[in-house]
């Protein structure tokens, strides 16, 4: 008898599947009124050799079973250490959780993006190592025209990029740099010198030669140009630049789009004018000031000052022809601006080289 009990109890331990399983199975046979209890209870009723040879078995039986009962509950319960590890007071004040956010510049272009996708602009990208026909030739800046040496950037050789790098998330070889551009761009090496390009207009001519106006695009990205560093200048920076494209586009088409990005961006109350300048990309071409007032978001820059802030001018013909456009059928304007130079406006930052320091007191502060 006790034997099958012995038996029934250890296949049931086996086939308890948590712990209240194995609770109900002490109380059935090991509890003030189980099984195996009251066997051991009616021990005192046999004789005295008997009940020797039973209660010798019973308790062997018991302590076997409470083993097993032990180590069925060691099985479902959490141990210790983890629990402690586990545990929450919730009664203890909480911690504020260490949140991420985004880098100033990053909130500046994603800012400057919205503005502009809203009048119908498209943002586009290219790559940032790029030949000297996109980064000067295409862009009426031929070889040995002074204009070049505004743009003096970091000439590459091409054994030091045979080494696979990454365009836009994808890894790409050597011959991918030439020939597997991104996407909607066209690949014009001709044999000219690769450098790291020292603006985004680039990513204009591109475009261009793969879509047929009328157009309207945005491209902003990363450049480098070999500037000594100091408070406002640094060897890379962030640019963004516009171009639209159609048949009657003008200087009033490009002074309104202006004016709307600047109110929408420092405030309704921003004042903006035009000063001939020139750029070898336009004809003619202008420089953009605006003018801080007490309702405006200029933060460093003096009250009635006005500042430079752009650089723009309607494409010029050659630039037409370059990409295959006739100039007598189309026209447009063009900008570019530093999306370092709006950062520091709007969060009234001293230095451009806070922006890549890497200091999380600074980045915390945005």
């Amino acid at each position: 008898m006790l034997s099958q009990l012995k038996q029934t109890i250890l296949k049931k331990i086996e086939k308890a599947k948590d712990l209240k399983s194995l609770e109900d199975i002490y109380r059935r046979f090991l509890g003030r009124k189980g099984e195996l209890t009251g066997v051991l209870r009616s021990l005192k009723d046999l004789p005295e050799k008997e009940r020797r040879e039973k209660g010798r078995l019973a308790n062997q039986i018991k302590q076997e079973i409470e083993e097993k009962l032990k180590i069925g509950r060691g099985k479902f319960q959490v141990p210790s250490s983890k629990f402690q590890e586990e545990w929450i007071d919730i009664t203890a004040p909480g911690l504020q959780p260490t949140v991420s956010h985004l880098h100033p510049i990053t909130q500046i272009r994603q800012k400057v993006e919205e503005i502009f996708q809203s009048m119908g602009f498209s943002v586009v990208e290219g790559p940032e190592i790029e030949t000297e026909y996109y980064n000067f030739d295409a862009l009426n800046i031929p070889k040995e025209h002074p204009a070049r040496d505004l743009w003096d950037t970091f000439w590459l050789k091409r054994d030091v990029i045979a080494t696979p790098y990454l365009i836009r998330g994808k890894q790409s070889s050597r011959k991918q740099l030439t020939t597997g551009l991104p996407r909607g761009f066209a690949s014009r090496n001709d044999g000219k010198k690769l450098l790291l390009r020292a603006h985004t207009s680039p990513v204009q001519i591109r475009y261009m030669e793969t879509h047929q106006p009328p157009l309207r695009i945005i491209a902003p990205g990363r450049c480098f140009r070999h500037e000594a560093t100091d408070a406002s200048h640094d060897v890379q920076f962030y640019q963004v630049e516009g171009l639209m494209v159609g048949k009657d586009i003008s200087v009033a088409n490009f002074r309104g789009i202006l004016q709307e990005f600047f109110k929408r961006f420092f405030g309704p109350e921003i004042k903006m004018r035009l000063r001939p300048s020139y750029f070898p990309f336009v004809e003619p071409g202008f420089e953009v000031d605006i003018l801080k007032n007490q309702k405006s978001k200029i933060k460093n820059q003096k009250e009635g000052e006005w500042l430079e802030l752009m650089g723009a001018g309607m494409v010029h013909p050659n630039v037409f022809k370059a990409v295959g456009y006739n100039p007598r059928d189309w026209q447009g304007f063009a900008f570019g601006m530093g999306l370092d130079r709006l950062a520091m406006l709007k969060y009234k930052i001293e230095d451009i080289r806070l922006f890549y320091s890497g200091d999380l007191r600074f980045l915390k502060q945005f």
